[in-house]
């Protein structure tokens, strides 16, 4: 019995809501031939129509929405829709407005969060480099592989990693370069290490495995764009953010002795001990710094991050207070003593977020995002691959591919074979010559030296880019909303560009309607008492000198004729005239309306000091035409608009069904209780 009870409400219950459906799918409105159900206009007008609770608000914004219409009605009439104008603005908003369809908000909000994670510490790591190209063979991508296994297995037992670094990595930067008179500078060797880097700063897959590599341990090998790399992970400490310093430097030249060392020690340590003694730091620099670029400026150089400093400025400034100085340290360049100036932390994540998605956006994550979508855009849109034509063209391509001279024109044979298919209704599809075609535009000389693996790169890109095409070229068939967004935007382009035609541009030519419009409403434009007025503004420091210069100049317009006599310039002296009514200007409201100078009124916002100098109080009237011009264009543009849409309602017949309406405005009205 309780469940015949239960299944007899859900019918009563289910009754409103078809009958409510039904409702929305009838036709509300005929315009010319083209129908508007009640479920689109309730959506216009639930997006920009509803006033409150006033539900008679609905028949109001009916006629509304009837001229709008009618307007857009015209200018499809008048093929505005088809100049190339149109069309080049329109699908500009397009590619913008597809743009989150194309990225996995999921994903995304994921990388950011976890670029922002990691924002908050600095990692100083050591690497060493097997090269192998992203494009390499399959053995030379083993044989790359088995070397850095074996160079990790002799740090696994016990080879120092800066040793192994010199002996095997092929990142040059690890060993030192001897100088060659006339022919090379030297250079030290960093024996792998990298110094400090955050979030952003390498490429992905390395910031990946540097950030989930524990301090003292090594990576197991990981592949980016320049080979295989090992990481042995050296420090990790909370971020030193962007830092501003003034240093002073002692250089060691390559090849240095012991004596040049100590030398340079003993140079440093006095200088030193000339700023602890009083010496101003800035002075010090200038006199003693070995950084002529520096020197100069008392030290102080550009603002940088820890990815931009040798390892040893990181952990100084960590050390250190604004306005406090270091002791000196070495590098290996030289001595140095820094001053922190300032330095600026990580802000918080709503603070950091905008610029995150950015550089995500840019950066090879996003990859990840782009991935996740295709992922979906396959599976949804059922892609399926034919292997065996896919075999066959890759046999036909010949070796001329390798060096970028393949022609599709010389392949003998038939090549119209389905290749790829994406869709389960009406299915693109993609034959072999389409590849072949593809191949031929993105063909590359030089990237490659095997052809297998340079089709299945590029095949790659053929099948995701033509998914990501099958998915923008049915945006507004998948997507309900995404449609009726671009319906908005064509239907607002077009009329804009009509309204600007029909009303705005034209009342502004039409001088001879403009000032007919005025002499027929004349009395409508009439201004209250006003003040034909001068104000001048000037800093709180300058009112001496400016209070005496009022004095000798009691007319404006003689000291205004005079500033460049005074030796005032306009930057100094602000002046800003003409006829104000009350509430026009907050300073002219602030004084009592009367002929003359007035007292100096100081700025409650900023430093500056205004005086007002009234040249004539006008009573009120009727304005001119120049002064109601504004007034006058504004009514002007109304009653062409008016006038227009009469004739628009004219020339297109309009049906409302009435009984539809009523059922409308009831169901609105039982939705607001």
């Amino acid at each position: 019995m309780k469940r015949v009870w239960i299944f007899s409400m859900l019918i009563l219950f289910s009754i409103p809501l078809l009958a409510q459906k039904s409702l929305l799918r009838k036709e509300l409105i005929n315009i010319d031939g083209q129908k508007v159900t009640a479920g689109d206009f309730l959506k216009m007008y639930e997006k920009n129509g509803t006033e409150g609770n006033d539900t008679t608000s609905l028949s109001n914004y009916l006629q509304l929405y009837i001229n709008f219409r009618l307007k857009v009605l015209e200018a499809e009439k008048r093929g505005m829709d088809t100049l190339p104008g149109f069309k080049k603005e329109l699908n500009s908003y397009r590619k913008q407005l597809a743009r989150p369809y194309f990225t996995d908000k999921q994903v995304t909000d994921s990388l950011v969060k976890q670029a922002y994670q990691r924002l908050q510490y600095d990692i100083r790591a050591s690497h060493i480099l097997v090269r192998v190209s992203p494009n390499a063979s399959p053995a030379d991508t083993l044989k790359a592989w088995k070397k850095i296994n074996h160079i990790r297995s002799e740090i696994i037992h016990g080879m120092d990693f800066e040793q192994a670094a010199v002996k095997y990595s092929e990142d040059p930067s690890a060993r030192d370069i001897k100088a060659i008179p006339g022919k090379q500078r030297g250079r030290r060797g960093n024996h792998g290490d990298l110094g400090y880097f955050t979030v952003f700063n390498m490429v992905y897959p390395f910031e990946e495995a540097a950030y989930n590599t524990p301090v003292d341990s090594v990576s197991k090998p990981i592949r980016t764009r320049f080979g295989y790399h090992l990481i042995k992970v050296t420090d990790k400490r909370p971020a030193m953010g962007v830092a501003e310093v003034e240093h002073i430097f002692v250089a060691l030249k390559p090849g240095y002795t012991k004596a040049d060392s100590l030398a340079k020690a003993e140079k440093i340590q006095k200088i030193y001990q000339k700023i602890k003694a009083g010496m101003p730091f800035e002075e010090a620099a200038r006199k003693y710094s070995e950084d002529r670029g520096s020197a100069g400026n008392g030290g102080k150089l550009p603002r940088f991050s820890s990815s931009r400093i040798v390892p040893q400025f990181v952990e100084q400034i960590d050390s250190l207070k604004p306005g406090q100085i270091s002791k000196p340290f070495q590098t290996i360049y030289g001595f140095h003593i820094i001053k922190l100036l300032d330095r600026k932390r990580p802000g918080s994540f709503k603070q950091e977020e905008p610029r995150l998605k950015e550089q995500v956006a840019r950066d090879q994550r996003a990859r990840k995002s782009k991935e996740a979508v295709l992922a979906k855009i396959k599976k949804e849109h059922h892609l399926r691959v034919y292997q065996d034509a896919k075999a066959a063209i890759f046999q036909a391509i010949d070796t001329t591919v390798l060096s970028g001279h393949f022609k599709t024109e010389n392949l003998k044979g038939n090549w119209n074979h389905a290749l790829m298919e994406i869709g389960e209704k009406e299915p693109t599809v993609y034959v072999q010559e389409d590849f072949a075609r593809f191949v031929e535009k993105n063909q590359h000389k030089g990237h490659y030296t095997n052809k297998a693996i340079m089709l299945d790169h590029l095949f790659k890109q053929f099948v995701d880019q033509n998914c990501l095409d099958y998915e923008n070229q049915h945006l507004e068939d998948f997507y309900p909303d995404f449609k009726a967004l671009m319906q908005e935007y064509h239907d607002g382009i077009l009329l804009f560009n009509l309204m600007d035609q029909m009303v705005w541009t034209k009342a502004m030519k039409d001088t001879t309607g403009l000032k007919k419009y005025y002499t027929q409403h004349r009395e409508k434009y009439k201004h209250g008492t006003e003040a034909a007025a001068y104000l001048f503004s000037f800093q709180k420091n300058e009112l001496s000198r400016m209070d005496s210069i009022f004095k000798q100049y009691p007319d404006p317009e003689d000291l205004i004729h005079n500033l460049k006599k005074l030796k005032i310039k306009r930057q100094t002296l602000k002046i800003d005239s003409g006829t104000f009514q009350h509430g026009d200007n907050r300073i002219l409201d602030t004084i009592p309306w009367k002929p003359g100078y007035s007292k100096p009124i100081f700025s409650d916002v900023d430093n500056r000091v205004f005086v007002v100098y009234i040249k004539e109080i006008i009573s009120p009237g009727l304005m001119s035409f120049d002064q109601a011009k504004g007034l006058v264009a504004s009514d002007y543009q109304d009653l062409l608009e008016k006038n227009w849409v009469t004739q628009l309602r004219a020339k297109y017949p309009v049906k409302v069904n009435e009984k539809v309406l009523n059922k409308l405005i009831k169901y609105e009205k039982e939705k607001k209780k």
